[in-house]
């Protein structure tokens, strides 16, 4: 459990700083980090909890990390 938690935000992390080095988002590489994380945290205890999701960990946490980039940035902009 705790070695899925750790890949899990190092895979969020560095889907973070891809989307703002690609120009994907451009809230600020720490922004984009920290909404990847907190994407990629949700969707793993979700998965705990109730079971939903992919086969596998680390597409759960790309497919949650992208997920929260696209959602969080525009939601919260006019």
């Amino acid at each position: 459990m705790f070695p899925t938690m750790i890949g899990t935000v190092v895979i969020a992390g560095i889907i973070g700083y891809l989307a703002e080095k690609t120009e994907f988002t451009h809230n600020g590489i720490l922004a984009s980090i920290i909404i990847c994380v907190g994407g990629a945290f949700l969707f793993y205890f979700i998965r705990l909890m109730f079971g939903f999701g992919f086969s596998s960990p680390g597409v759960n946490a790309i497919v949650s990390s992208i997920g929260a980039l696209i959602i969080v940035p525009f939601h919260w902009r006019k």
